[in-house]
């Protein structure tokens, strides 16, 4: 499937839909709401890196998106910049748009100056994680696992 990586800056027309995707995936059942969800993400838009949005689609059609946030995980506020809130659409999993994205994230953190960036993920899915180069640093935070990539 042809993939496009974009900055949510150049594809505005993306951020209703990744908005509703990470608002569903995450943030519903916490009691947010999709606008306070949407002004979150609308921070994607200012100049600085972080925060930033990154979006996979072919043309028009939406495949998934991530972000580039600041804290993902409250009790290490230390640790900065995250990729957080990957999403691929059902029918693009398995075919490395989760992988772009995350590199594209990650990429850009390191572009900004950062040496490390982070992520937070759930004990099921670290193997997914582990197997693309990110390294384990902290089990168990509020039962999150914590991984880091570094600046090559």
């Amino acid at each position: 499937m042809p993939t496009t990586l974009s900055d949510l800056r150049a594809v505005p027309a993306f951020a209703p839909v990744v908005a509703d995707r990470v608002w569903r995936a995450w943030w519903e059942d916490k009691g947010v709401t999709l606008t306070e969800l949407r002004a979150r993400l609308d921070e994607s838009f200012a100049t600085d890196p972080v925060p930033s949005t990154f979006v996979a689609h072919d043309g028009d059609r939406f495949l998934g998106c991530v972000a580039l946030i600041a804290c993902d995980v409250e009790e290490r506020p230390e640790l900065a910049p995250w990729v957080a809130a990957l999403w691929v659409e059902p029918e693009a999993r398995r075919q490395g748009v989760g992988a772009a994205l995350m590199t594209r994230a990650a990429e850009a953190a390191f572009a900004a100056g950062h040496a490390h960036v982070y992520l937070a993920a759930e004990p099921a899915l670290a193997p997914y994680y582990a197997a693309r180069g990110w390294a384990l640093v902290e089990s168990d935070v509020d039962g999150l696992e914590i991984f880091a990539r570094s600046r090559r």
